[in-house]
């Protein structure tokens, strides 16, 4: 195991002993038996929602972003990059699909948003030429490396930034999604794997949700 495979590896331990101690303060609560439902999905709900840095992107069109900008709908949002080998066309895949077996009025209010964590390699044109083969309505976003390690380290996705100097160089991302609810602050995450049948059981509920 390398050195950063270690990195990664103990920030998604802490990530997932974050997870547990969300979990048993959530069953804590009340409406157990809804919480049951959403965590059996991997659907985790914060106990208090989070604030989220209104930081600015660029998407696939080249148009600035602002977080603040993410308010009205749900918004799924995934750290990845198109030159990924396996998690993120598959969890994108996954995401295209849910979409697919969601009621019309809450498709309307889910927004899926892939963070590029390869803004080198991830030009505008890039991300909209790739999010095009799963769905041209997701939305890439792309920034510098502090901008994005700002965001990944508010809503607790952790990443590693790749050594661009090196041939086809991978990126160590986690797989989980951020939840973040349409006041624009997070409330939860989205456990990986995604387990698509269950998540487009539970969306419809969850978005319902002020």
């Amino acid at each position: 195991m390398t050195r950063t495979q270690k990195t990664v590896f103990i920030l998604v331990a802490l990530v997932s002993l974050v997870l547990g101690v969300i979990v048993n303060r959530v069953l804590s609560g009340t409406d157990q038996g809804d919480q049951t439902a959403l965590i059996d999905a991997g659907i985790i709900l914060l106990p208090q929602s989070r604030a989220v840095p209104d930081l600015t992107f660029t998407d696939q069109d080249g148009q600035p972003v602002s977080m603040s900008q993410m308010k009205g709908k749900w918004t799924l949002l995934f750290f990845g990059y198109t030159f990924c080998p396996d998690i993120c066309p598959t969890t994108l895949a996954q995401l295209r699909q849910i979409k697919s077996e969601l009621p019309r009025d809450a498709v309307d209010k889910v927004r899926v948003v892939l963070v590029s964590v390869d803004p080198d390699r991830d030009t505008p044109q890039h991300l909209k030429q790739y999010l095009g083969y799963f769905d041209k309505q997701f939305l890439g976003l792309r920034a510098p490396v502090a901008t994005l390690q700002k965001l990944a380290n508010a809503v607790s996705i952790p990443y590693i930034p790749a050594d661009t100097s090196k041939p086809n160089y991978t990126v160590d991302h986690s797989g989980n999604l951020a939840l973040l609810g349409p006041d624009g602050t997070q409330r939860g995450f989205i456990r990986a794997p995604l387990n698509g049948q269950k998540l487009a059981a539970q969306l419809p509920g969850l978005v319902e949700r002020k």
